[in-house]
């Protein structure tokens, strides 16, 4: 199915020949959109400890940044910026924005960032590491993007533009008056974060363990030099380290189901017949293993088929998982999901 939003290109067509290859500009994406929250909501975010903010300030050739939380996010009238990241997190209908980026695994998906800029307010020049959609809402924006050979075009921007950028392409947008751009970020993990992780998770299902002993020590004529029997025994200590694909695939799941540090989940009252996953909540799943913010279970095979539903859609009818009613009670006691209507 061609999608408007991709330029009525269908999401096969679209990662085939841009993702992570070259950007596009779609015209019109979102006819008439007006955004889903405002400035004053923006502040307000900008005011709490669950959200990430900051203020970008153009100072001549500089930049300045603020971070939040702050006591009151007050902007100057020119060349300055208001961002808050996960405003999905806090606003149902930024949730809603995100999810239409459902072609992309969520596992991929990260956040909607929110920016509100006064006239001449950027953040300057700057390469992301990861996939972004730039979405356009209320006011103008100019955007100069450099190609990997350095080479330059620019754009402004209309409300209901879309740019997508692959990752490594630089990028500078200003704002032409008083302007809202909503971005919508895909997760990277690098590496060396993975592994480090993946070492502390090993960590905590207990690695092997052993002590260190040399009976039969003779003197030694460089005393700074590391004995080779104590290399020996580092070698055999990790070589005694294991896993497997499933290992992986657990760790992994938990990792990036994980809500970030300053995410709050709480209750709240039932008002209908319909589990809804809370904006807050990962849940993922890699064959009939599951992950929910951070946590790995598993469920009867008779039930495996709805919850891979519920966590695709995000929503189902709780009648369909009626046999694993404690399981989601538990969830809204913790606020990961909620009864909610099908209209709400």
């Amino acid at each position: 199915m061609k999608l408007q939003l991709l330029g009525n290109m269908t999401a096969r067509e679209f990662l085939r020949r841009h993702w992570q290859k070259r950007p596009l500009l779609v015209r019109a994406a979102l006819p008439g959109f007006r955004g889903v929250t405002d400035f004053s909501r923006l502040r307000a975010l900008a005011t709490r400890d669950d959200a990430e903010s900051r203020i970008v300030e153009r100072r001549g050739g500089r930049w300045e940044t603020r971070h939040g939380p702050f006591k009151k996010a007050s902007l100057r009238k020119t060349n300055a910026t208001l961002l808050v990241s996960g405003v999905n997190l806090h606003v149902p209908a930024a949730d809603a924005l995100l999810r239409r980026f459902s072609f992309i695994p969520q596992a991929r998906l990260d956040d909607v960032m929110v920016s509100y800029a006064t006239a001449g307010g950027g953040v300057g020049p700057h390469v992301d590491s990861y996939d972004v959609f730039l979405l356009q809402g209320p006011g103008r924006r100019r955007w100069k993007v450099w190609d990997l050979k350095n080479k330059a075009f620019q754009c402004v921007m209309e409300p209901g533009d879309l740019l997508y950028l692959p990752p490594g392409w630089k990028h500078d947008g200003v704002a032409l008056g008083p302007c809202y751009t909503y971005s919508i970020g895909f997760r990277a993990p690098r590496g060396n974060e993975l592994a480090a992780a993946f070492l502390d998770w090993l960590h905590e299902r207990g690695l092997p363990d052993a002590r260190y002993r040399d009976p039969g020590l003779a003197p030694v004529r460089r005393s700074a030099a590391i004995p080779p029997r104590m290399i020996s025994f580092c070698e055999r200590v990790l070589n005694r380290i294991r896993w497997n694909r499933r290992d992986a695939a657990t760790f992994l799941g938990e990792y990036l189901s994980a809500p970030k540090p300053h995410v709050v989940l709480s209750p709240r009252p039932a008002t209908g017949s319909s589990i809804r996953l809370d904006p807050r909540t990962q849940l993922l799943y890699s064959g009939s293993q599951f992950f929910i913010n951070g946590e790995a279970f598993v469920l009867p095979q008779r039930d495996v088929a709805k919850m891979r539903e519920l966590a695709d859609r995000r929503e189902l009818p709780a009648s369909r998982l009626a046999t694993q009613s404690k399981l989601i009670g538990e969830w809204r006691r913790a606020g990961y999901a909620h009864l909610v209507r099908r209209d709400g």
